[in-house]
């Protein structure tokens, strides 16, 4: 008999779901439940397995699970038979195919997924419908049993699957969810999933890509500590950046695991990361790799080498873009130019204007499962990669430096997700305008989650969108992100070369023991000592902070900004060798977007700290002192120390640098003078300083496949005011140059305002009572030419009866005159 129309949307629906188990996304029990109630008892014997018969070429593991789900379930007793038909038919009942085809049709083409995640029903328990498991026994329907059921008919489950739950609601659920594939041995071809930055579950594009293919995952981590530090200076590796990543990977492990599947670590010795993976590639049979792309610049010259030299090999290699909201080597200037380049406002316009290469659109969900391998290749144990070893003493004792980071952070995709969301539930709110207060957590602090790759750009931007609230500050960040791997890949060697040749040639100090103390927190500045503690035990300080530091470092203690470059690279959880590069270059006068501002350590401290208890949290010993001194403890008087219980050069340092005015004077006078030396490298006209283009942006801007050879390119950069105003007079003080870039505090800037005020009032207040004062003179000077009776004063004091008024309303208000007529 010929098959219906009805009958064909059927079992395109069938494979429809057929597909989302080969993605991980539906488990096989839950797909042959979804069978027997859209086709029905009699159907589903005589149509499946010639449903799932292109399974045993494509993927037999899953074929063969199939397969005996469907035996042991028609194999069952007449008895046990009789009841679940009758079981089946109150399914049928309630719903007809052709509705449920219809629903799931809707479903499907709204959120591209076929399973959306259980919730409770609404409906007393003895309501509610069943479904039947493999060992033939009833059980009520819910979101336990893998197949999306939300209330007591398959109706309303697909009318309110239409209305899904949130998407960190979905992260949850698959978090806990049960292994749905089974461990049985595949003969398949296996796909290497290629783990690097991207130690998460939620919106791995490599990840879902592997189970696209339909074949055993085996998700491999290679470290190369070679490879991964990067040329020359770049410390892209540093202890608490290993720390991390040692504890992130043992998390991803763990995530995998409850997914049925497995991380395999190796170390490269003495080889090459190509050579690890050939051999990975002969051991396990595989001819696709699958990774998420690499942005360092020496990173992806090895990842193309390893897709080219695989490809020649008969080796699929394929790289996904997820790490970056937009693929930096995809940045076009075209139709923006180069004017303002180094800002994130020309930025994003180049990012609007050249749209190609955006990560946007709807994150995707993690997976349920993962198929697995026959067999599974020899790997190494974790700790034998050495990421988080620990010095040792004389003694043999370990030194455990970072027992403070483990006990603030979570290191999991769990905790990353968990932030992300008290964040949106509050400070998120607070961002815009108070993200640089050091004294509340009014920041994220996603940014090593972010550098890690346990939480995608592009899901925490739909989370912030489904939360609705997108601050504009908070979406710049994420640019600047962008932005400095956009540099990164402009200039190779900005962690360790000055953008501008003139700054190379600055007069730097040499002092080490002002460097150590900077690095250890003994400057005798309370807000750097407090920020540079911090950082040393928690492995974090948050933006504004940084920039307090770097200024102090570069502005005040004349020392190179690599020197900061390299401890920051060392001792942060987050550390980022694009952001930090740029940045550094940036605090240090020679990047191509110069910083418009300098932070003071005392007049910083009054805009993130007002009240000392950031300070006091991080510098006990002056924890005593009072709010109005905390930040200049060098300004308290002798008994008020004595009281605190503070000690200069003992329990506290002495600043080791006194006379900032004299330092930040000296310091535009070195920029002034080697600017003036190589006057070739400033701009006439505009008095801005000029930089060599890299030959991507030269070949852009003349529209040429290649640049003109030997030919150097210089373009005017953003260069800051006050360095311009100091060419005309190389000895002027910083104090007397008009663009004098010393942020004054807030709290101060609020003070001087609020004074100005009061001034402007009395000024006012003054005028307005001398224009009533000579009102009442000439109106005095009037009633006695004319000889009128001086005019009466209001009477002041409590209100009185009068004797020649006899109405209700003779009681007046105080200061009423009461006219009578005689």
């Amino acid at each position: 008999m010929p098959q219906t129309g009805e009958e064909d949307g059927e079992l395109a629906v069938v494979r429809r779901l057929l597909k989302e188990v080969l993605r991980g996304r539906e488990d096989p029990e839950g797909f042959f439940a979804m069978c027997l109630s859209i086709l029905g008892h009699q159907e589903t014997r005589a149509r499946f397995l010639p449903a799932v018969q292109p399974l045993s070429s494509a993927n037999r593991s899953l074929h063969s699970t199939l397969v005996s789900i469907y035996e042991e379930y028609f194999t069952k007793a007449e008895d046990d038979e009789l009841e679940l038909a009758v079981t089946l038919s109150r399914l049928e009942t309630h719903v007809h195919p052709r509705t449920q085809l219809q629903k799931y049709d809707a479903v499907s083409n709204q959120s591209g997924h076929g399973k959306e995640g259980g919730g409770t029903t609404s409906e007393p328990a003895h309501q509610q419908e069943t479904f039947l498991n493999m060992s033939g026994t009833c059980q009520t329907l819910s979101a336990k049993q893998g197949i999306g059921a939300k209330s007591d008919t398959m109706e309303d489950q697909c009318e309110k699957t239409n209305h899904s739950k949130s998407r960190r609601q979905r992260r949850k659920a698959a978090a806990q969810h049960v292994v749905g594939l089974p461990d049985s041995p595949s003969g398949a071809t296996p796909v290497l999933l290629w783990v690097r930055r991207d130690l998460r579950l939620c919106d791995n594009p490599a990840l879902v890509g592997s189970l696209e293919l339909g074949a055993p995952v085996i998700p491999v981590f290679i470290w190369s500590s070679k490879e991964e530090e990067g040329p020359g200076m770049t410390v892209a590796t540093g202890g608490a950046c290993k720390y991390w990543l040692h504890q992130a990977l043992s998390s991803f492990r763990s995530s995998l695991e409850r997914i049925g599947s497995h991380l395999v670590f190796l170390e490269v010795n003495g080889s090459s990361t190509l050579r690890t993976l050939k051999e990975l590639v002969k051991e396990t049979g595989a001819r696709t790799v699958l990774a998420n792309a690499l942005y360092e610049p020496w990173l992806k010259e090895r990842d193309d080498e390893v897709a080219s030299r695989l490809q020649k090999d008969g080796v699929q290699c394929k790289m996904f873009h997820s790490y970056c909201t937009r693929d930096p080597y995809s940045v076009s200037t075209e139709g923006v130019g180069l004017r303002g380049i180094g800002s994130v406002s020309h930025f994003r316009s180049c990012c609007r204007q050249n749209p190609a290469g955006t990560a946007f659109g709807a994150p995707l969900d993690p997976p349920m499962s993962l198929p697995v391998p026959s067999s599974w290749p020899q790997g190494i144990p974790l700790d034998t990669l050495g990421l988080a070893r620990m010095p040792l003493r004389k003694d043999g004792t370990t030194i455990d430096w970072a027992e403070n980071i483990r006990k603030l952070w979570d290191f999991s995709e769990e905790g990353a997700h968990a932030r992300l969301e008290a964040f949106l539930h509050d400070g998120v709110y607070r961002y815009d305008k108070e993200s640089g207060r050091a004294d509340a957590p009014n920041t994220s602090t996603l940014s090593p989650y972010l550098h890690f790759g346990q939480v995608s750009p592009r899901w925490l931007l739909w989370d912030a969108k489904g939360a609705r609230c997108r601050p504009a500050k908070f979406q710049r960040k994420l640019s600047w992100r962008d932005l400095a791997y956009w540099q990164l890949t402009l200039f190779p060697d900005l962690p360790w070369e000055s953008l501008r040749p003139p700054y190379k040639e600055l007069r730097w100090s040499s002092n080490r023991n002002h460097l150590k103390a900077w690095q250890q927190g003994r400057t005798g500045y309370p807000l750097v000592d407090a920020a540079m503690r911090q950082l040393w035990l928690t492995g974090w300080m948050n933006n504004y902070t940084r920039h307090v530091v770097a200024s102090f470092l570069v502005a005040y203690l004349h020392l190179p900004w690599q020197e900061g470059y390299r401890w920051f690279q060392d001792t942060l959880v987050d550390a980022d060798v694009a952001i930090d590069a740029m940045m550094w270059q940036n605090g240090g006068m020679c990047g191509l977007d110069h910083w418009n501002f300098v932070m003071h350590p005392v007049d910083a401290a009054m805009t993130c700290d007002p009240n000392g208890s950031y300070v006091r949290k991080w510098c006990a010993e002056i924890a005593e002192l009072p709010d109005e001194l905390i930040h200049e403890p060098w300004k308290c008087p002798a008994s008020m120390l004595r009281r605190a219980g503070v000690v200069l050069g003992q329990t506290y340092p002495e600043r080791i640098v006194t006379n900032l005015e004299e330092r930040r004077s000296r310091s535009l006078q070195d920029v002034a003078l080697v600017r003036r030396q190589h006057a070739e490298y400033v701009d006439t006209r505009s008095g801005c300083d000029l930089v060599p283009l890299p030959p991507r942006l030269v070949s852009e801007a003349l529209g040429l496949a290649q640049p003109t050879g030997g030919k150097q390119f210089l373009l005017p950069v953003i260069t800051r005011m006050e360095f311009k105003h100091q060419m005309d007079d190389p000895d002027m003080d910083a104090a007397t140059n008009p663009y004098n870039a010393v942020l004054k505090g807030y709290v101060s800037r609020k003070r001087d305002e609020t004074v100005a005020f009061l001034n402007e009032r009395d000024f006012t207040a003054s005028v307005l009572h001398e224009g009533a004062q000579r009102r009442e003179r000439l109106e005095s000077d009037h009633r006695r030419m004319e000889g009128l009776p001086p005019k009466r004063l209001p009477t002041r004091g409590r209100a009185r009866r009068s004797t020649n008024t006899n109405d209700r309303f003779s009681i007046l208000p105080s200061g009423t005159v009461l006219m009578t007529h005689r």
